[in-house]
């Protein structure tokens, strides 16, 4: 009986000995946060070369130390302004505040309208295809994702909502005793790996990638879909669970992206053209 409930106990995140700090150098600390932006940049790098690769791209390998230099500002500066604006709003009452990007605290949505401002930006001063070149940034995003997620739940925050299934698990940083949903790790599953099985199976094995836009609208509604979907596990922030039109924050955000990318994805087709290689190659019809 003993050992029935011992089982039958939550799991405690604490228990696996986790931390927020990956390495400790005297005063200077590298944390798992810290590291999981550089993984999703540097393997999103490497994944883009690979693309690049193939017959039609739409930019020459030269360019990609040039975008991912622009999309990093892009995430760094987007995330940061976009968590402050939609959901710490009062962190503006200390702008010095806003800079602490070692205490945590992007928003996706923020980061993504960073990277969509930085590729036009970089498009425009080489005189690139700025909807093609998206396509082939939102192949390479879905790693970002998925090591943004594990490290939120290495520093055991944005957890779910209570739960009494068997995998429940108890945060101490939340607000109460209850197990609750590891939704950090659906989201890392479903955002990183899943939407990267999609997006490869499109790019590798149809003639999406011909056909601007496309691409780029199977990202946004599926991660639109996800997001939307597991905000009905994942706990809102504090002061964000009952907007008044009924949905979360999340929610909120992740509906225009949905109804945009199924846009792309309709009038993909009308915008096939003959590409012409940026980097050499034969041309596709």
């Amino acid at each position: 009986m003993i050992h029935f409930l011992a089982a039958a106990a939550p799991l405690q995140w604490s228990a696996l000995g986790l931390s927020p700090v990956a390495l400790h150098l005297g005063a200077f600390q590298i944390r798992w946060y810290s590291l999981a932006y550089i993984a999703g940049i540097l393997i999103g790098w490497w994944y883009l070369l690979k693309l690049l690769d193939q017959p039609g791209a739409p930019m020459a390998r030269r360019h990609a130390d040039d975008l991912v230099f622009y999309a990093t500002l892009g995430i760094l500066i987007g995330g940061r302004l976009g968590f402050v604006t939609f959901y710490q709003p009062q962190i503006w009452r200390h702008p010095v505040d806003v800079l602490k990007l070692w205490e945590g605290g992007m928003s996706f949505h923020g980061g993504a309208f960073g990277v969509v401002v930085a590729i036009l930006l970089m498009a425009r001063k080489h005189g690139l295809s700025a909807l093609r070149l998206h396509d082939y940034v939102a192949c390479c995003a879905p790693f970002g994702l998925f090591f943004g997620r594990i490290a939120n739940f290495v520093n055991g925050e944005l957890w779910g909502r209570p739960t009494t299934l068997p995998w429940g698990m108890v945060f101490p940083r939340a607000p109460d005793n209850l197990p609750r949903h590891p939704s950090q790790l659906y989201e890392a599953g479903l955002e990183g790996i899943g939407l990267f099985l999609l997006l490869a199976f499109f790019f590798w094995r149809t003639d999406a990638r011909y056909q601007p836009g496309k691409l780029l609208g199977l990202f946004l509604v599926g991660y639109g879909l996800i997001r939307f979907s597991l905000e009905k596990v994942r706990a809102p922030d504090a002061g964000l669970e009952h907007l008044s039109w009924g949905l979360t924050m999340g929610q909120t955000l992740s509906f225009p992206m949905i109804f945009v990318g199924i846009w792309f994805i309709v009038t993909a087709k009308g915008r096939r053209v003959r590409v012409e290689p940026i980097a050499g190659g034969p041309s596709v019809a």
